[in-house]
């Protein structure tokens, strides 16, 4: 698990150092994630130990946003003035991700049935009959 933490770090770090010296208006961590996923693609499999970080980080994720919460809570002034927009984001955003989601899982499950009834077409056919020698 150490060993899969620091590789997501040392993505991060790379990250972060490549916006700073290009000046992409990019945050540092989605440059690293995706520098990632060039990575896991180049690489083509998924090694044990990430997943299973991975899955760690995932069934926690709700105290990875304990500080952005707290963080919320310092600027209650400042949403009261500018409530609208961000009320307005939010469900924006939520209504992208929905629609996104529901997209991607409709186009995989249509991919998944093209191959299984080509899968069910092949099985099918019928023996090719012996020739006698």
């Amino acid at each position: 698990m150490l060993y899969a933490i620091a590789v997501l770090f040392a993505f991060q770090l790379l990250g972060e150092f490549l916006v700073r010296i290009s000046g992409l208006p990019l945050p540092g961590a989605l440059v690293g994630t995706l520098l990632l996923l060039v990575g896991l693609l180049f690489y083509k499999r998924l090694p044990k130990p990430l997943e299973d970080t991975a899955q760690v980080l995932l069934q926690n994720m709700m105290l990875l946003f304990i500080p952005v919460i707290a963080g919320v809570m310092l600027e209650f002034d400042h949403l009261r003035r500018e409530w609208l927009p961000f009320v307005l984001a939010c469900v924006a955003g939520a209504a992208i991700t929905f629609t996104a989601t529901a997209l991607t899982f409709r186009f995989f499950l249509q991919r998944q049935r093209t191959l299984q009834s080509s899968n069910e077409g092949n099985d099918e056919r019928a023996p090719e009959q012996e020739q006698p020698a």
